[in-house]
């Protein structure tokens, strides 16, 4: 079972889902840096890259979007044939304004991706304006149930306003909607859309068109499901907000929903701060004893599993395998946790036998396929790592929290007072062969001039003989300890 927990605040909303006691996703929405995801712009094509096939489009951020020939809408559909697909400079034209929608937030120094294949999601369909198919989610029962609301949605579609086209794609929680709750959709869908080309006919390139809904709101149309116990929210206010938006939107929703009035914080109730803590941290401890290394680059991200402290009861190898069992599971949860995006290799434990390899693969596609992500898996590689992707739209809670530190400049290490003071000598040696100053004065954090003092004195003193002059140390507590400093006197 699940149960929702929102914590506002007029600068932040932080939204933690909780399944089973145990906390599996965070999300977190600032009100100066809320993500671009679901957006519908008016955007004017700043350049065209032929070599790329792609396009950089200005929508009135700091940095032109990206959008690629596969993501441009055409009228007539491809054949299987690639080459049947245009190139893009015969579909775009530089200074041609178009209406575009965000399909990945900026990461990182990336910019937006958009499409101009338009998609506006409602509580039980997604409607697809330039397009007229019918298409039900997979997570939907049978083949044969699958088929029976695709002909009710069809004479649905037929029985609404003639001169409306479109077609739409029924969500999960539609699979027991009534015909009256999915005709109320395809109207709102529809009124949104005809708002949405309006502003267009009239705005200006850079224009915003269609703002999704905020994280509160997306909480009811999108995380709240059959299995959802409660949503709590702990401000007055928003809670009345979204009750009247689900009464409007979300009907099923509304009874499911809480003020949370406690005196301790809604996030204390499932320590849901220190998991922010813990999601931060490089390591992963699991119940065991063995830990998990998570590492995040900027083109993908290792998993290495380590047994730790655990020595089993039984024997070696029956000891890896429950340890990789343990942290497959671990695994999945913190992939859904960190928002873990891209291209993630994991290096489990080296198993000898293939019905332990193939217990592992099973476990961990079983935990990943709670995950509203989706998610490919392929299986041990000769190197014994198992390669995966997971769709990443948005920044992992790590960029979004965090930024490089300013001393070791993203690196996670920096230089030891010896390499620092050795680089120390070397500038100076070559300072001294270029100008003729009558002292050299080095300043540096504490750490290198006390080094420079004591266990680099003599070194110290056998360079200043050598080029002839003295050599005076001054300490700087605001310098890192890479940086340093040398004054000509």
């Amino acid at each position: 079972m699940q149960d929702i927990l929102i914590n506002w605040a007029p600068q932040e909303t932080r939204v933690a889902i909780v399944e089973n006691g145990v906390v599996q996703e965070l999300h977190i929405e600032r009100a100066l840096e809320r993500g671009l995801l679901s957006n519908i712009y008016a955007g004017r094509v700043a350049r065209v890259l032929p070599g790329m096939q792609s396009a950089f489009i200005d929508i009135g951020l700091e940095r032109a979007a990206f959008l690629h020939v596969a993501d441009l809408h055409r009228d007539e559909p491809a054949g299987r044939d690639n080459t049947a697909v245009p190139p893009i400079e015969k579909q775009v034209f530089e200074g041609q304004t178009l209406v575009v929608q965000v399909i990945k937030d900026p990461i990182g120094s990336k910019g937006a991706r958009l499409s101009s294949q338009i998609s506006i999601a409602g509580r039980l369909l997604v409607f697809l304006p330039q397009d007229d198919r019918i298409g039900i989610s997979q997570k939907i029962g049978s083949h044969e149930l699958r088929e029976q609301l695709r002909a009710r949605m069809q004479a649905l579609v037929g029985q609404s306003e003639s001169g409306h086209s479109g077609g739409f794609i029924l969500r999960t929680n539609a699979e027991e909607a009534t015909d009256a709750e999915l005709a109320e959709d395809i109207a709102y869908l529809r009124k949104t859309w005809n708002a949405i080309r309006e502003r267009a006919f009239k705005a200006a390139s850079g224009t915003l068109l269609h703002l999704d809904l905020s994280l509160v709101q997306r909480v009811l149309r999108d995380l709240t499901h059959e299995q959802t116990q409660a949503v709590r929210i702990d401000s007055r206010l928003q809670y009345e907000v979204l009750r009247d938006f689900g009464a409007q939107y979300t009907p099923t929703s509304v009874a499911k929903l809480e003020h949370y009035a406690g005196e301790r914080p809604i996030f204390d109730l499932f320590g849901i701060d220190q998991e922010i803590e813990r999601a931060l941290a490089r390591r992963v401890e699991l119940k065991s004893g063995g830990y998990l290394v998570i590492d995040q680059t900027e083109a993908l991200t290792t998993i290495d599993v380590n047994t730790g402290g655990y020595v089993g009861a039984r024997n070696f190898d029956d000891t890896i395998f429950k340890t990789n069992l343990e942290a497959a599971l671990a695994i999945a949860r913190q992939l859904r946790l960190r928002n873990l995006g891209g291209i993630i290799i994991l290096d489990f434990i080296d198993m000898v036998r293939a019905e332990h390899q193939e217990a592992v693969l099973a476990e961990l596609r079983k935990q990943l396929a709670r995950d509203r992500t989706k998610t490919t898996i392929s299986g041990f590689t000769q190197l014994g790592l198992v390669e995966m992707t997971r769709k990443r739209t948005r920044e992992s809670l790590a960029h979004l929290l965090c930024e490089p530190c300013p001393t070791c400049e993203g690196k996670g290490q920096v230089k030891t007072p010896r390499s620092v003071c050795y680089d120390i000598l070397r500038e100076i040696l070559r300072e001294a062969r270029q100008f003729n100053p009558k002292e050299f004065r080095v300043i540096a954090s504490a750490a290198v001039v006390e080094m420079l003092l004591d266990e680099e004195s003599q070194h110290l003193a056998g360079l200043s003989d050598f080029i002839g002059k003295p050599v005076s140390l001054r300490t700087e507590p605001s310098l890192s300890p890479e940086q340093y400093d040398i004054v000509l006197l």
